[in-house]
This record gives structure tokens, sequence and C-alpha cells, in this order.
């Protein structure tokens, strides 16, 4: 059984939590970083090019993985078992929906108005993973 977990910013701590009941199982832990802010840095630089010799985009770029880089670390800390890590770029929910294509279950948060259930308990991207995730989905509260 694969089981992957999605490390969000705000919500990675529950998901990676409900993760330890799976013990036995492969874990794959996902964080994916949205291309829309560097893709519009890269942008405005090109708009702009000869006024500076330093493209945003690219430090944009480089803070992005080494955030995810230091969240999937800190997630695989806390799960305290043998498992995969993989940092994406892309859009959020496209990313998420993609490798759940391999995976028995996938993990993920509530991160939307979690005062109360129903639909405004989603997020946008969490919305779209749940209505097209391929595979069984745990939908975790936030703790």
């Amino acid at each position: 059984m694969t089981v992957l977990v999605w490390i969000a910013d705000d919500t990675w701590q529950s998901c990676v939590d409900a993760a330890r009941a799976y013990e036995g199982s492969e874990f794959l832990l996902l964080h994916v970083s949205d291309h829309d802010v560097p893709g519009a840095a890269h942008g405005a630089f090109a708009g702009l090019f000869g006024r500076s010799s330093r493209d945003p985009g690219t430090r944009l770029d480089d803070l992005a993985a080494g955030h995810a880089a230091q969240l999937l670390d800190a997630a695989a800390e806390r799960l305290g078992l043998p498992c995969t890590t993989s940092a994406r770029i892309g859009r959020v929910e496209h990313e998420v929906v993609a490798a759940a294509r391999e995976a028995s279950l996938l993990i993920l948060c509530r991160d939307g108005d979690v005062s109360h259930a129903g639909p405004r308990s989603l997020g946008h991207a969490t919305r779209f993973v749940v209505d097209h995730a391929p595979c069984p989905v745990l939908l975790v509260w936030p703790t």
C-alpha cells in the first residue's frame, strides 16, 4: 500500500499524524510549490529587461525549493517512519492529483473555514483534489 501525504504549508502536521496509523505502508510525502509567483516575477523581469542584471524569478524559485526541502524534512522527521519525499512545481491541485495516480490512499487536510463542517471548509485546490483524486482520500481536520 502506498500512502501519499500532501504536505501543505499550514496543515501538514495533521496529515503526518494521520499517516502514522498506516505504519507498514510505503509513504510518499509530497509538497507542491505553485508556479504562479515565480512565473510572474520572470515575466515582470522580461518586460523590464536591461534594468536589472538579476532575474527575481530565479531567486523566488530558489526560495521555494529551499522551503519545500525544509518542510519535507520536518514532515519526514515527524512521521518517524521510512518514507520518500517529492517536491514538485506547478498547479498545486493538478500535481497532487497526478501523484495520487500511483497511490493507494491520499491523506490531505481541510484548509478553508474550519469553524464548521461543509464545503467552505475546503480551499479551492483541496476541493479540486477531493473531487478528482483517482484513489481513496482520507480528509482530516487540522489540529
